[in-house]
């Protein structure tokens, strides 16, 4: 497994290049944003570990700039900056996670593995009662989520999602009319298995209803107070 480590700190690099290294990863590194972007472009990584703060162009813009590209590989993002604000700053951005400085030898490696197997197993088990016979094409009420083409509509009219809009959507729909909790939300969608930060999913399931739930259409995206979310017809 070839991974990039795009940090600037030797420190920092030092701990991480050593401990993947002896866990049986093979780590290059760039130490600042520009030499990072060139090397993830140039050449095949399974994960990118991305440092925020980076001279010359800092992690936000590399992860931007990847994504544009339409690069799907799976990028852990790195900060001292652990409030939601940022938190969700840096998933907007394309991460795939967000870890906290400073963390353990085993949340980081844990956290690597998670991603892989994600990115080798997207899908999540199928609900047949939400799929059309076209088995690319996930329905629930009046709405529609195509894989192939990564885009959802409503009555026909196009939603635009960012990529995590687009992950928590397309887990909702696979998952109609049952509750889903915090905890499921971020293992699932973020393939997060420690409490990273509930509130995430908060944020991102208002930013979800808000593009779902039109003021002249039906609630599709429901809370079920202190369980979590549910996405179902209105009755």
């Amino acid at each position: 497994m070839k991974l990039l480590l795009i940090e600037d700190e030797p420190s920092v690099v030092s701990f991480i290049r050593r401990y993947l290294t002896e866990a049986g990863y093979d780590v290059s590194v760039a130490l600042d944003g520009h030499s990072g972007l060139q090397m993830a472009t140039e050449y095949s990584f399974q994960l990118i570990i991305l440092d925020v703060m980076l001279p010359g162009m800092n992690g936000i813009a590399v992860c931007k700039a990847l994504r544009k590209q339409q690069m799907t590989t799976p990028i852990l993002m790195l900060t001292a900056l652990g409030s939601t604000e940022n938190v969700v700053a840096g998933l907007d951005s394309g991460a795939d996670d967000y870890l906290v400085k400073p963390f353990k030898q085993a949340e980081l490696l844990a956290r690597i593995r998670s991603l892989l197997r994600r990115n080798n197993d997207a899908n999540v088990t199928v609900a047949t009662t939400a799929i059309q016979n076209n088995s690319n094409v996930l329905k629930v009420a009046d709405l529609e989520l195509d894989l192939n083409t990564k885009s959802a509509s409503r009555y026909g009219e196009n939603i635009t999602l960012t990529a995590t809009e687009y992950r928590l959507l397309e887990y909702m729909m696979r998952n109609p009319r049952r509750v889903l909790s915090r905890m499921e939300i971020l293992e699932n969608v973020w393939g997060v298995d420690f409490n990273m930060n509930t509130k995430v999913v908060d944020v991102y399931v208002n930013y979800l209803r808000k593009k779902v739930n039109r003021k002249d259409q039906p609630a599709l995206i429901q809370t079920v107070v202190g369980m979590g979310y549910m996405l179902k017809e209105e009755e």
